[in-house]
């Protein structure tokens, strides 16, 4: 296509979409055919700055090369031999996760987080009746957790605004006030076989769950033999400041599910369990034809090298420090913003008005990619590579901005 103006060869095919794809996305009118790290080109050549990182799925940037190269020797090799035989990226990631997380583990992938929750769910449930009682079934999540699309992920999404036009939900799934402990032991019944909890509700707003309440959390499951499943599809390879956010937590859960960012790009989505809750399925409790494929699997060994290797954990604590404390000025200036939360690279920004949506927008036309989870919240997640000047470009942005609504 030739350049018209400096819209016309996003708008071509933001058009074309619209025509031949199902409305799914509110999609923004820009299309994206480069990136680089922490940056984006779109189709007529113009630079953004990413502070979305492909909502959390690029911690160590776009197209890094360092994973571009273990992705191209693969797909050289072997892309997908069948899951009934082991091939060697997906053995070595697992023994990486392995590592990472505590010995006697044992880790199924999937291609994605709402995959990796489905999987969770049911070696929650086969586990529970087969060690515990048949009637053990039921699990507990939290109002404006998010977990999925799919019918059983969707049902432990406490948000009935998702819910509702998809009833009747699958059944077996109660819902309790995140830091409020006893909401949550109103619900243990002899059918509970597990607690499912983000340890930062993301679409829901970054919503932290406290160290103390996860820590009575804990206790409870531990008292009641049910298992702890923490979602750290989001929070999880170094963007709260640790590895792992539960690490930060001071807890271990009994089920870990993770995704977005453990491909580097790539779909690739696992839970990872110690060896007597893995040991709950057995050949034909469940598959994925695509999970661990060779090719998403090298990327995934590179990512874990590449955020040990740089330090990308204490880099996110530090600049999440940092970022924060920018935001806090910002909060001190402008009645406009009513909070700012977060831990790490995962932080939102609250107004007291609906004014996330003119942000988002404006944003891109200014080259910034920020993204909204509600109305009257932003939420940042930027590739954990990012740099200071990079954060204080998006400060001064945001200042500017934000005293336009106050």
């Amino acid at each position: 296509m030739d350049t018209v103006n400096s819209n016309d060869n996003n708008m071509v095919i933001f058009e074309e979409g619209g025509k031949f794809l199902m409305p799914t996305y509110s999609r923004l009118p820009v299309v994206f055919e480069k990136a680089e790290m922490q940056y984006l080109w779109d189709v007529n050549g113009k630079k953004y700055t990413d502070y979305i990182a492909g909502y959390g799925c690029l911690n160590i940037g776009h197209s890094n090369p360092f994973v571009i190269d273990a992705i191209c020797k693969q797909a050289g090799k072997i892309i997908q031999p069948s899951n009934v035989y082991y091939n060697l990226p997906q053995v070595e990631l697992a023994k990486k996760l392995a590592g990472i997380t505590g010995a006697d583990k044992k880790v199924f992938f999937a291609n994605s987080g709402t995959e990796a929750i489905e999987a969770a769910v049911k070696l929650a449930r086969k586990y529970s009746k087969e060690n515990f009682s048949e009637k053990r079934y039921k699990i507990i999540s939290f109002y404006k957790s998010f977990h999925g699309r799919t019918m059983g992920a969707l049902s432990a999404t406490a948000q009935e605004e998702k819910q509702k036009i998809f009833e009747p939900l699958v059944k077996g799934f109660e819902y309790a006030k995140l830091n409020d402990i006893d909401s949550v032991k109103v619900k243990i019944d002899k059918q509970t076989c597990a607690i499912l909890v983000e340890p930062i509700q993301g679409e829901g707003g970054v919503n932290a769950a406290q160290k103390g309440f996860m820590k009575d959390l804990k206790k409870l499951c531990t008292e009641n033999k049910i298992l702890l499943i923490l979602d750290e599809v989001q929070t999880g390879f170094g963007r709260t400041g640790t590895m792992f956010a539960y690490q930060g937590l001071e807890i271990e859960p009994d089920i870990l599910v993770l995704a977005k960012s453990i491909g580097g790009g790539m779909p690739l989505g696992a839970i990872i369990a110690g060896d007597d809750i893995s040991s709950a399925f057995v050949p034909g409790s469940h598959g994925s034809t695509f999970g661990g494929n060779a090719v998403s699997c090298a990327a995934g060994c590179a990512v874990v090298d590449y955020l040990v290797e740089n330090r990308l954990p204490e880099r996110a604590k530090e600049l999440g420090t940092y970022f924060m404390k920018g935001l806090e000025k910002i909060k001190s200036k402008y009645p406009a913003v009513i909070d700012v939360r977060g831990k790490g690279l995962m932080v939102g920004m609250e107004f007291s008005k609906q004014a996330a949506p003119e942000m988002v927008s404006k944003a891109l036309e200014d080259g910034l990619v920020i993204n909204k989870v509600s109305p009257g919240i932003l939420r940042f997640l930027p590739p954990l590579i990012i740099s200071e000047r990079d954060i204080d470009r998006l400060l001064k942005w945001l200042d500017k901005n934000t005293a336009k609504i106050s």
